[in-house]
């Protein structure tokens, strides 16, 4: 049984920081590329960061410069550092695991306030 289970989110004024982590089960965690996703109120899903399993990585405009997306495969987590958070980054995240078929985990809400 595969499991994302995110962990991280809260209140957070403009400016401040907040990292996300994602500890997965029941996949070979190096084997697959892992993102993070967010979704807004009334917007549609969208990419933040992902990072393959050679370690390239990969950001949303709106994102980089401010955000870290990073893996650690002997534990079986990547993370989201995110610096300089805007109010405009306030969402829901979701770790996403892909390979061949893709996994969600259940979100965790990041709200900036400002």
């Amino acid at each position: 049984q595969v499991q994302l289970v995110e962990s991280g989110g809260g209140l957070v004024q403009a400016g401040g920081s907040l990292r996300l982590s994602c500890a997965a089960s029941g996949i070979i965690f190096s084997t697959y590329t892992m993102g993070w996703y967010r979704q807004a109120p009334g917007k549609q899903r969208e990419l933040v960061a992902d990072i393959t399993s050679g370690g390239a990585t990969n950001y949303a405009d709106s994102v980089k410069g401010r955000f870290t997306i990073s893996r650690d495969n002997a534990k079986n987590t990547e993370y989201l550092q995110m610096d300089s958070l805007k109010p405009e980054d306030t969402a829901v995240y979701y770790c996403h695991a892909a390979r061949t078929i893709g996994y969600w985990g259940q979100g965790t809400q990041v709200t900036v306030s400002s």
